[in-house]
């Protein structure tokens, strides 16, 4: 299947493309918010979200501006461009030169290098093109899974914030992991462009 989604072909890895939310894309975050509650051991923790209201919030997404200090992408396998999960960027500021990101793969995803891509390509982005000094990400202590990824990417911990998120009727620690422009760029070589 031929899908083009938007005026340009997105931010292109080896084997995934970062690229903007399409309205269709709703059953891959409605997938996503299962797999969420699933790792959640005992279910979700918002109320149920009917498809209509999936449909309205990715349309809503789909529809905003490119850019800015907040957004989110679409990871989309290269080989058979599939939904494949999201990679979100918020809290940016911009005057101390700092920002956060997030990651999110679906299940049948997993276990592919698809999240490493993924926050590569967001990490370059943000400390070449909008020149940000710092990436911050907060994990729950008890996500094995993305505690490694980050700190495999070369994020070092920074704090945990003791008993700090209630979920599935426990508290929980978060972990807040750090990395810096020129750590990143330190373990990296310099990515031609495409």
């Amino acid at each position: 299947m031929d899908r083009t989604h938007g005026t340009g072909d997105g931010w292109v890895g080896e084997r995934i493309r970062l690229r903007g939310v399409e309205p269709e894309d709703w059953e891959g975050f409605r997938d996503l918010a299962r797999d969420t509650d699933d790792a959640r051991a005992a279910g979700p923790v918002d109320p149920p979200r009917s498809a209509a209201g999936f449909r309205a919030w990715t349309t809503e997404r789909a529809l905003r501006p490119p850019g800015g200090d907040t957004f989110r992408l679409v990871v989309e396998t290269l080989d058979d461009q599939d939904f494949a999960g999201s990679v979100t960027v918020a809290h940016t500021d911009t005057r101390a030169g700092r920002f956060m990101t997030g990651i999110e793969i679906a299940r049948g995803h997993r276990r592919k290098g698809y999240a490493t891509e993924a926050v590569c390509l967001v990490l370059a982005h943000m400390f070449t093109e909008q020149r940000c000094h710092k990436c911050e990400v907060e994990v729950y202590a008890f996500n094995d899974a993305s505690l490694a990824l980050h700190r495999a990417l070369g994020f070092s911990e920074e704090a945990r914030l003791r008993r700090h998120e209630f979920i599935a009727g426990t508290y929980h620690d978060v972990v807040l992991l750090g990395i810096t422009a020129a750590e990143f760029q330190a373990a990296r070589p310099r990515p031609e462009p495409r």
